[in-house]
């Protein structure tokens, strides 16, 4: 079966993703392309729908986003939303002017009869964010949506399969929006749905196959969620071709380097090269303090470690890398496949007399797809739905001199606080949740002695991208049975605080 995909043009809106999501959610393939796209590549993708985005300009304004003419001659369905409506009414002769009154929120709506509104009730409450509007609908639409300031909310052109909404039908907001989304896709350009991530699985693993050959593959693998699909997926298709380097600092979660290890040694029978190094790195940060300073160390360490170690190994063909897709994105990367590099800094740069040839077999995925993809190809769910961790590790959450006996200290307090959140069923409830060792040591009293001992911090917040973020309210008695339990059970620690702090002004890490 062909694969069906619908190419999403960016304007610059703030939404774009979350478009991507709902069709992704759908079943049906897609990519965002930037509006400068050339027609030749647009026809060459065959896509079999396309939606336009949303985006902060004003249509009339110079320099404003354009779109040839042409792309609505090719006969392919196409949605407009917000600035897109207005660059397609533009475009095809209507008039767009400024707003009396900017309209920005929830707002009532009427839709009339249209096969882009089955099944959506007609009086109904959408989300709107603009300060133009189209003021007269090009020749061949008619207008199928009003408010009471927007008198065109709604175009199409039922024959040419051409239809702008000005409203945001991919936000929560907008009542029945995804169904509008739905009725696009498949009443519309009358798809399929059929992408799944089986249908993924196998298409990779082909792909990789025809790829690789029989030459051989170097991935660094961190133990985090999209190295270790990325792994797992290319060691399906190539099996003992496939080589993991994963470097153990010594700055990770208690258990992890031996939860890493069993995982992909010996449950998926992986070539593993595990390379202890705590010592190299501990002695490479002894007394330094300064964070950028830390993070700099271990970032070039690491390049050292796996410089050797894969040199070991003779030549290597192909370096396996953990990329998804919002990385692609706001990289303002272009086409998808393999790059020839001499240094890449998604694996802390590589040395630069050793040539890869790059595989990415997630660049085309979410995070939350590559989190079901990993359940898809049996990676335990513990380590899929891990919180997100630094690439430096405990070394950025042991605040000033990293040493054993402090990243011992925070390794079991960090334990006791992800046990508590698991035996209440907060964990899953959290984006990220961790414990910080500042350096600071508090006076405490523990039975009758006075004591000097370290103060532990506990952080945990909630958001949808890590961008910004909310401290999260945790109930008191859990917060309370975590701080007992780290006093009382963690040599060297006699006071526990939690951090209330919100993103922006803070950071989610400490350093």
């Amino acid at each position: 079966m062909e694969k069906e995909l619908v190419l999403i043009v960016d304007f610059g809106g703030q939404y774009n993703q979350l478009i991507a999501r709902r069709v992704r959610d759908c079943n049906v393939y897609c990519e965002i392309i930037p509006y400068t796209y050339s027609l030749e590549k647009i026809k060459e993708k065959n896509p079999k729908g396309i939606i336009f985005t949303g985006g902060p300009s004003s249509v009339y304004a110079e320099g404003a986003p354009k779109i040839s003419k042409e792309i609505f001659e090719m006969n392919i369905p196409i949605l407009g939303i917000c600035y897109g409506a207005q660059i397609m009414s533009h475009t095809l002769g209507g008039n767009v002017r400024r707003g009396d009154k900017r309209e920005y929120g929830k707002t009532e709506i009427n839709y009339k009869e249209s096969l882009i509104f089955k099944g959506v009730d007609s009086k109904n409450i959408t989300w709107m964010s603009h300060t133009d509007l189209i003021d007269k609908a090009p020749e061949g639409f008619e207008i199928i949506a009003h408010t009471n300031d927007c008198p065109v909310a709604a175009i199409q052109n039922e024959e040419k399969k051409l239809y702008g909404v000005q409203f945001h039908p991919e936000v929560e907001h907008s009542i029945q929006g995804n169904e509008i989304i739905k009725n696009f896709l498949f009443e519309v350009c009358n798809l399929n749905g059929s992408w799944t991530m089986d249908s993924f699985i196998d298409q990779k693993v082909k792909e990789i196959k025809e790829k690789v050959g029989d030459k051989k593959v170097l991935c660094a693998l961190s133990g985090g969620v999209d190295s270790s699909v990325a792994a797992v997926l290319v060691h399906k298709a190539i099996g003992d071709n496939l080589t993991c380097i994963f470097v153990d600092h010594g700055l990770l979660r208690k258990n992890e380097g031996d939860q890493v290890e069993q995982i992909f040694r010996k449950e998926f029978k992986m070539n593993l090269i595990r390379v202890n190094a705590q010592d190299r790195f501990l002695s490479k940060l002894s007394g330094v303090s300064e964070p950028e300073a830390k993070r700099k160390i271990i970032g070039e360490e690491f390049i050292r470690v796996f410089e050797e170690e894969s040199n070991k190994l003779g030549k290597m063909d192909f370096l396996v890398q953990g990329t998804i897709y919002p990385d692609v994105i706001e990289s303002g990367a272009g086409e998808s496949g393999a790059s020839t590099i001499k240094s890449h800094h998604n694996v802390g740069g590589i040395p630069e007399d050793i040539e890869f040839e790059i595989i990415e077999p997630l660049r085309s995925l979410f995070k939350d797809e590559v989190r079901r993809l990993g359940l898809e190809l049996e990676i335990p769910e513990y380590l899929i739905f891990r919180h997100p961790f630094p690439g430096p590790g405990l070394g950025i959450r042991v605040i000033g001199e990293v040493t054993k006996d402090k990243l011992d200290i925070l390794r079991e307090a960090d334990d006791i606080y992800m046990q508590e959140l698991k035996n209440n069923d907060l964990y899953d409830k959290i984006w990220q949740a961790f414990a910080t060792l500042p350096d600071v040591k508090t006076v405490g009293v523990m039975g009758d002695e006075r004591t000097y001992a370290h103060l532990v911090g506990l952080r945990a917040v909630t958001s949808s991208d890590g961008m910004t973020s909310d401290w999260y309210k945790m109930p008191y008695d859990v917060l309370e049975k975590i701080s007992s339990r780290i006093v009382n059970e963690v040599d060297g620690v006699n006071r526990v605080v939690y951090d209330i702090t919100s993103k922006p002004p803070g950071t989610i890490e400490w350093e």
